[in-house]
């Protein structure tokens, strides 16, 4: 299972790479899927009814995985863990990495300076 993050996404509306190329081989075949955290962010950052609506049309063939219980309980220990070690990533990530991990998923991301971090979690390259 391929995982798209936000950051890869928004190169895909903006035609850019390297994230634009894979985005698009993976919608291509099917095999992409997101999360309902980065649906919310594409979604919350849509500031005009054109991006609202080019979101919604990338959004359209990708599966959303849910934070279901189980990964909300994987994200708290991605948050809990990094930030005893003071190596923190955020809320947003946290509940990225949390819902892929739980999933047993690969994520694209161009942060891997954040994802690196979080023990367990594949990364994908673009």
């Amino acid at each position: 299972m391929i995982v798209a993050d936000t950051d890869v996404l928004i190169d895909f509306l903006a035609d850019r790479n390297p994230g634009a190329g894979r985005v698009a081989i993976e919608i291509a075949a099917g095999q992409l899927y997101t999360t309902a955290v980065t649906r919310f962010e594409l979604l919350a950052g849509a500031r005009t009814d054109v991006q609202r609506v080019r979101v919604l049309q990338l959004l359209g063939p990708l599966r959303v995985l849910a934070l279901d219980t189980p990964a909300a309980d994987a994200a708290a220990e991605v948050r809990r863990s990094l930030e005893a070690g003071g190596m923190s990533i955020g809320m947003a990530d946290s509940l990225i990495a949390g819902i892929v991990l739980s999933q047993g998923g690969l994520l694209l991301t161009r942060n891997r300076r954040h994802f690196e971090r979080v023990p367990g979690l594949k990364l994908g390259r673009l």
